[in-house]
């Protein structure tokens, strides 16, 4: 049976994260563990939902419109974590339960509108570079008050709060650095904008989400620890 060992790895997971909650004195915040899909066959999503892990993700809309339509469970939760192309909105959020990914004014502008002329809400977490790297997306921490009340204000997009990367195998004052901003200038953007819901914070992936849970994440983006090494 293929990714027979989903449930052993997923035990794993689970016991590492709560660990990390207890360390962090967390265990009242809950910790969602999304099952990133990108490159795996169905079967992987189909894998996840037998052992009761429900959300799911894709990195691309083409990849999550294949992936929905093969696996076709009422009991997935889609989330897209890659970035989105505005002349794929409409199908982003079709598709997709809640878009990590939300990087730029001009994208909140065109999920909005199409939320309001689908009659939709669209959910959305606001992507932040607190890492500093050129070559990542998302808001700069320095203009992020200033673009999510603007983001704030339009209608059909519902903010749910922040979603950042940490440098690939950096230190771990890096990463603690990197996610811990992010909890902080969620923080302050809630306590400025009353629009924003700091609800959730995702950060974190298959190598440095204990970090992440115990900097304060509540969705945590694992692929590899879950599936093995992706296809080339």
């Amino acid at each position: 049976m293929e990714y027979a060992d989903f449930p052993e790895r997923l035990a794993v997971v689970q016991e590492r994260v709560e660990a990390a909650r207890s360390r962090a004195n967390r265990t009242d915040q809950p910790v969602t563990i999304v099952a990133v899909t990108k490159t795996h066959p169905p079967s992987a999503a189909r894998a996840a939902l037998a052992a009761g892990v429900t959300d799911l993700a894709e990195n691309r809309v083409q990849d999550l419109e294949q992936k929905v339509a093969a696996v076709e469970d009422p009991r997935a939760i889609w989330h897209l974590i890659g970035h989105l192309q505005r002349n794929k909105a409409r199908r982003a959020i079709t598709l997709s339960q809640l878009i990590h990914s939300l990087d730029s004014l001009r994208l909140a502008r065109q999920l909005s509108r199409i939320a309001v002329e689908e009659g939709t809400t669209v959910r959305a977490l606001v992507q932040v570079n607190t890492s500093g790297e050129a070559a990542k997306g998302g808001l700069s921490p320095e203009s992020a008050v200033e673009t999510i009340g603007e983001m704030a204000e339009l209608p059909g997009l519902v903010l749910e709060g922040m979603m950042t990367m940490a440098p690939f195998d950096a230190e771990e004052a890096v990463l603690r650095h990197t996610f811990g901003a992010t909890r902080e200038l969620s923080a302050e953007v809630a306590r400025q904008i009353s629009g924003y819901q700091p609800r959730h914070l995702s950060m974190g992936m298959s190598g440095d989400y204990e970090i992440a849970v115990e900097e304060g994440s509540t969705l945590i983006r694992l692929g590899t620890v879950l599936f093995g090494a992706r296809e080339p």
